[in-house]
């Protein structure tokens, strides 16, 4: 008998701490096409690229599953999502869902941290309208990204959850493959899932869940070898968004299991726990600006990285943030490269210009007073591009960038590429697209929290994680939560011998 799932993507990461409300329209850039995908915008979208829909795509060709994408759509990280948009975008999803018929599946490929006006948790409420729609019986995998917020809602709405493994979020196509798999094996008779839940009381920052080293890697790899044992059928971390002021921000874990109830529970409490106990192996380290660039000035040899993750936009901050240029202008810094400065007036005007012509113009700083204030430079317009071009990285390759207008402007020995669009400059080819090859810079401040590490980390001799204002600071001291569960670590102490195991655990 033939197999039939549905698919839908509806992603966003909301920080509560940006003022700036999310859109229908920021929805709309992040779609295949103006009504949020049809199915063959879809697929020629998302077929052949890295990404949890490429996975699906690839793995439902490989089963000889016939899948029908009902809707895409995404919005750049950014301020909570206004309920209209919400509902327009939802509203479109559940009819459409009806007008498929019955399915033997449903695959969502959610975020996990979207907090929409007047409803914390979007994904549960959109997991929940699924399931009212499919039916009881009708199985729901969601993959989320490690940074989603999950809560007892979508666990209880959906039958497994699949969440990244890596960050950078490398591993997007494997879960979409592995999502697709599940569900077939359910399909078939062969797999019933079973879904254990557990919520930490605990916060953690981006710099720290970096998981090619301690103390995230030692947490996967015991997630992993759960998965190796007989009956588990998939074992999750979700680090959590902490830039989400909701009742249920933070870690937690499931497990899903073939039909056994006990196992989900026992290993779930086993994964909590460990996490749990690494707990204080999660504070961040920042480096002052001017140290980095006394440490470029002394060593000479080898590209450095600085990250500013207080103004990543890939958690929501606006990208155009000026204390790191303001500081290499200043000291006149040779050989270095600041990505991005997402300023659409200066971009245009610097391209207005032309190659060549030397200009003027009031660069960053015009979205808030938050990440610096906006900085009179003057310089020469070296390359004038459109932004576009094709990721090669680990971490979506294969999909199509899309910058905007993009300036190499060159101040003394700085190069400051602005953008028109808001973008993470995680992917190395973004510099090589516009003539700089990374290797042979000094220094690289780049406005990214951890993605940048995919292809950044092989190439550089030291990263430095900056000490800078902003909404993705990676410092509890940055935030005043006033959603916030109450009794959550480390904003609060830690409940004495708190314990996740079941009774009988040794």
């Amino acid at each position: 008998m033939a197999v039939s799932f549905i698919t839908a993507q509806f992603g966003h990461e909301t920080n509560t701490f940006v003022s700036k409300p999310t859109r229908v329209e920021d929805f709309r850039v992040g779609a295949p096409d103006a009504q949020f995908g049809s199915p063959s915008s879809i697929v020629r979208a998302r077929k052949g690229t890295r990404t949890i829909h490429g996975g699906f795509i690839d793995s439902a060709e490989s089963h000889g599953v016939s899948l029908t994408p009902i809707l895409a759509t995404f919005a750049q990280p950014g301020g909570m999502v206004e309920e209209a948009a919400y509902a327009e975008i939802k509203g479109t999803l559940i009819r459409r869902l009806r007008d498929a018929g019955a399915s033997d599946g449903v695959l969502l490929d959610l975020h996990g941290a979207m907090v929409v006006e007047g409803i914390e948790d979007a994904e549960g409420d959109v997991i929940a309208a699924v399931r009212e729609v499919a039916g009881a019986e009708t199985p729901i995998v969601v993959t989320l990204d490690s940074h989603a917020n999950v809560t007892a809602a979508m666990a209880q709405a959906a039958d497994v959850i699949i969440g990244f493994d890596e960050y950078p979020h490398i591993d997007m196509y494997e879960r979409g493959v592995e999502a697709v798999d599940i569900a077939v094996s359910v399909a078939a008779g062969e797999v019933r899932p079973t879904l254990a839940f557990q919520q930490l009381p605990l916060l953690t920052m981006p710099p720290r869940q970096y998981t090619k080293r301690d103390p995230m890697l030692s947490l996967l790899e015991l997630a992993w070898a759960m998965e190796r044992e007989p009956g588990v059928v998939n074992a999750t971390i979700s680090v959590g968004f902490p830039y989400s002021d909701i009742w249920d921000a933070g870690v937690s874990v499931a497990v899903t299991t073939d039909d056994d109830a006990e196992l989900a529970r026992r290993k779930v409490g086993e994964l909590a726990q460990a996490f749990w106990e690494a707990r204080d192996e999660f504070d961040v380290d920042l480096t002052p600006v001017s140290d980095v660039i006394d440490h470029v000035e002394r060593h000479d040899a080898g590209l450095v990285v600085l990250a500013d993750g207080s103004d990543n936009p890939g958690g929501g901050g606006p990208a155009d943030g000026t204390v790191i240029l303001r500081a290499l202008v200043e000291r006149d810094v040779q050989g270095a490269t600041v990505a991005v400065i997402a300023d659409a007036e200066s971009a245009r005007a610097a391209a207005s210009a032309g190659v060549g012509a030397t200009v003027t113009l009031d660069v960053g700083g015009k979205t808030d007073d938050l990440h610096g204030a906006p900085l009179p430079l003057t310089g020469y317009v070296r390359l004038v591009s459109d932004g576009r071009f094709e990721m090669q990285g680990p971490m979506g390759r294969g999909s199509i960038a899309d910058y905007g207008v993009t300036v190499v402007f060159v101040v003394g020995g700085v190069e400051v590429i602005l953008t028109e669009h808001r973008r993470q400059p995680y992917d190395a080819e973004l510099l090589r697209s516009l003539g700089i090859e990374p290797a042979r810079r000094r220094l690289i401040a780049l406005k990214s929290a951890v993605h940048f590490r995919q292809t950044y980390q092989d190439i550089a001799e030291r990263i430095f994680d900056a000490d800078t204002p902003g909404v993705h600071r990676p410092k509890f001291d940055a935030y005043t939560y006033s959603n916030l569960r109450p009794g959550v670590y480390p904003l609060s102490p830690a409940s004495p011998g708190l314990s996740f195991l079941p009774e009988g655990s040794a």
